[in-house]
Order: C-alpha cells, then structure tokens, then sequence
C-alpha cells in the first residue's frame, strides 16, 4: 500500500455519503470518508434528529461503521461540508477522533472546493486521553 493519500478518492465518498444525509432541520449536509490503515474507506453522513442531542454527525457515522467493520487503525479522515469556508469536526467529533486516529490528518472541504487542512492534534490541544486515566 502507498504512503500518499489520494484525497480525491476520499472526496469521492464523502459527497457519496452527503447524498444520504439526513438533514431535515439544519439543511446543513455532511459528509466524511475515514481511510483506515489497509486502504478501505468508510463513509459515513450526518443524521439530524427533532431531539437535538440525538443528532449523530458524519465523521462519528464514518468511526461507527469503521468499528463496525473490526477496523481500529486509520491514516486520514475527510469532512465535505457547505458554506462559504469548510466545516470542522465538532467538539464531540475531536474527542472521537482523539481517541481513535490521534494523529491523522484531517481534510476538510466545501462542496465549492474551499480547503482547510489540519491535524487532530491542532483540533484538539490538550485532548482528554485514556493517559488522563491512570
């Protein structure tokens, strides 16, 4: 397998996976593609919910189904947002991302192509980790 991450193949499947988003409340449609460590890619889009709290987004959608699937290794993640700039992971999603992929990049799109790339690591400074546990 190649060290480069082809960032038009993640892109792909997450606009694939914002087609099936489920957004009646926001309109605000997301979708991620995480690339786990053997080159499989997990998609996953944001699901809205009238109880707010219950909202599940995108890149949790993408680790749940990664899990799912017994994968626990990963080497990028891509978030296709709308807008005018790119959408960030969320707080609940860095601390996902924290704890499953610490050091992944992290490429976050508009469906327009405006482009922010970044790091878990400079997402979340000073993580809660499974360290803070001992």
């Amino acid at each position: 397998m190649s060290d480069v991450i082809d960032w038009s193949e993640l892109r792909h499947a997450a606009a694939l996976a914002r087609e099936h988003a489920y957004a009646p409340y926001s309109h605000y449609k997301v979708g991620a593609a995480l690339l786990d460590t053997s080159g499989r890619i997990h998609a996953g889009a944001n699901v809205e919910n009238a109880s707010y709290g219950l909202c599940l987004c995108a890149e949790r959608s993408a680790f749940g189904r990664a899990i799912s699937d017994g994968v626990t290794a990963f080497r990028a993640i891509f978030v296709l947002t709308q807008g005018e700039a790119p959408g960030t992971p969320c707080g609940m999603c860095r601390q996902v991302l924290a704890e499953l992929a610490p050091s992944i990049p992290v490429r976050c799109e508009t469906v327009g192509g405006a482009r922010l790339d970044t790091s878990v690591a400079a997402l979340l400074p000073f993580a809660f980790d499974a360290e803070k546990l001992k």
